[in-house]
Order: structure tokens, then sequence, then C-alpha cells
């Protein structure tokens, strides 16, 4: 096994000591002149030289990493924000380790767990429902983490989100005036509260016209979803209730109900019109490009670190709720205008 080159096998080369090897190498160099500092660095990438981050991280309380968890990492909107949040991260020299709860509570401690044995100095999460007993324990053991995309309540903490009621009674006030009349929900069950106010958005614009009826609103499993989505949609769709648009809760909700609809041999938007929250690379390959809410994610992202590392480096920090924009982008899958 080849021997890992050491600081003192870079002073041997140079010829100088290893305190000022390490003033170099660890960016302390204003006592070294810069020809010198020149001449130990491009020494040190001769000798392939790594720094020891378990022995850097004992001396300075930190290892410069930040865990990030999320329900699934290969939805679109989870992947996107990650990327965003990893490029950001490494402007501050900060690298994240990820990690899927697949909306499980216990999956979600054993990530927190993990990355906290790997010493990550903050925690950025999109907490599955349940999980405010964990982020009750982080709060007392004084562990910085930020709250990304959704939020509880009951738990004061740091979070990074957007208005869901105002995004969704937009979305749905968007479908009243193309002239929908039944126009119905397909939301995940489980109760979590950005998933709640994206149906109190919903329920109000219809209340506000005099239209709105509770046996529109349905819910799917997230871990049923291809058959929640068929049952609610064939519940939605029962001649006596026939909805004339959807409005789809999460891209996953709406890439699903597509196919089924596809399926079932409906025309979108002729026969449904469809919305849907947080935007997919599939919208654009459906023969109806679909209209969807579109998150911030890159402002989403890069709130989530800045508040992470503040938490880091300033620990008494007062909490805040940080709520970045959404926009509506209307394409075919809504129809036109009325009249």
């Amino acid at each position: 096994m080849e021997r890992k080159v050491s600081m003192k096998d870079i002073a041997e080369r140079v010829g100088v000591s290893i305190a000022l090897v390490s003033y170099v190498l660890n960016e302390k160099e204003g006592r070294v002149g810069p020809e010198m500092a020149q001449q130990i660095r491009k020494v040190a990438q001769e000798l392939n030289y790594r720094p020891n981050l378990i022995a850097r991280s004992l001396q300075s309380g930190r290892t410069n990493t930040l865990g990030l968890i999320v329900a699934d990492i290969s939805n679109p909107f989870f992947s996107n924000i990650a990327r965003i949040i990893e490029d950001e991260a490494k402007q501050y020299g900060y690298t994240v380790l990820f990690g899927s709860s697949d909306e499980s509570v216990e999956k979600s401690q054993g990530l927190i767990d993990t990355f906290l044995n790997r010493q990550a100095d903050a925690l950025i999460l999109a907490p599955a429902a349940g999980t405010e007993p964990q982020l009750m324990a982080l709060k007392k053991k004084k562990i910085p983490f930020v709250l990304v995309d959704r939020y509880f309540p009951s738990v004061p903490a740091n979070s990074v989100r957007i208005d869901n009621y105002q995004a969704a009674y937009k979305a749905v006030t968007h479908l009243l005036r193309t002239g929908k009349k039944r126009i119905g929900m397909l939301t995940y069950d489980g109760g979590m509260e950005h998933m709640q106010e994206r149906e109190r958005g919903y329920r109000q614009a219809l209340e506000d016209h005099g239209l709105y009826q509770a046996a529109l609103s349905q819910r799917a499993s997230y871990l049923h979803l291809q058959e929640g989505v068929a049952t609610g949609l064939s519940h939605l769709l029962q001649p006596d209730r026939k909805v004339d648009a959807v409005f789809f809760a999460t891209n996953s909700l709406a890439i699903e109900g597509l196919k089924q609809l596809n399926a079932l041999r409906l025309k979108v938007p002729d026969d449904v019109a469809v919305i849907s929250f947080d935007e997919s690379d599939a919208f654009d390959l459906f023969y109806a490009p679909v209209s969807y809410v579109r998150q911030s994610l890159r402002d989403m992202g890069r709130e989530a670190v800045r508040l992470a590392i503040q938490g880091v480096e300033q620990k008494s920090r007062p909490q805040v709720d940080v709520i970045v924009g959404a926009d509506l982008v209307i394409r075919k899958s809504c129809g036109f205008k009325a009249g």
C-alpha cells in the first residue's frame, strides 16, 4: 500500500519547517512570502498531497459538510434543488451529503444519525410527516438545521418555502377563468402543512365562486401512488361528478395522473384540463404541455444554504421563515380563457 504523503515530506523537499508548510496549506500564509507559498503548493501538488480532513476538523471543530435529506432524490423537484444546494454550498467551501427519506420516519432518523456521525456541521431537511420529535431533538442538541419546502407550525425553526396557499389559489383561479366549473384536486394524504395549504388555496378559490364540493378533493398515498391516483381519478370522473379540470398537488401525482388519463382515452385539455404543482421534464414531452406552479428553486436553495451556514457560524441568531417566489406557467393543458 502506498504511504500517504505528509506535511513533513513536503517540508523536507522544500527545505522549510513543517509549521511553515502548515501555514500555507491551511491558508494562513500571511507570514510566508508569496514565492515560498507558491513553491510549497507546487511541491504539495507534485507529491499528490491530500489533507487529513479528520485532523483538520478536530482542530477547527467543523467538517465544512452539510447533510441534505429530501423525500426522493429521483424526483425532479428534489434533484434540482439538491444540485442548487450542492453548487451554492461549494461557494462557501462546503460539501453536501445527500439522502432520501422516502417519506419514512425511520429512514429520516437513520439519515440524521448517519450525517451526525459523519460530523455534518448542519442539516437541510424537507421533513417527512411525523418527524417533529426528530427536529425538536436536533434543537435540544443545538444542531443547526433548516427546513426547506416544508415546515411544521409546532417546530420553531429556520425555514425556506413558498406561500403554498396563494400559489394554489392562483392556479385554481386561472382554471375558473378558462370557464371550468367542476375542478377536482388530487393531493397526498399524511397531513403535511404544505399540502394542507395547497388544499386550502384550492378550496378558497372555489368557495369564492360558490363552486366548492368536498367530494372533488381526493387523496393518494405516497407509498401506493399508482393505485391511489387511479382510485382518485375514478372517483372524480364518475358521471354524477365528472370533473372538467384536475389540479394535481405535486408533479409526481400529475405524471401518474396523465398516464391514467391517457389510458382512459381522455384528451387534455378538451375533456379534462390539467394543472400541476412543480415542474417536470415530462411535462414538455406531453402532447399538451402541462401548466404548472413554478417554485423559485434557485432562491430556495441559496437561502437554505445561507441559513444553514449562518447557523453554524452564529448559533444565537434569531430564527427566520423565508418566503420565496412562485410563478404560474400557463401552457396548453389548461385550455384557453373563456370569452
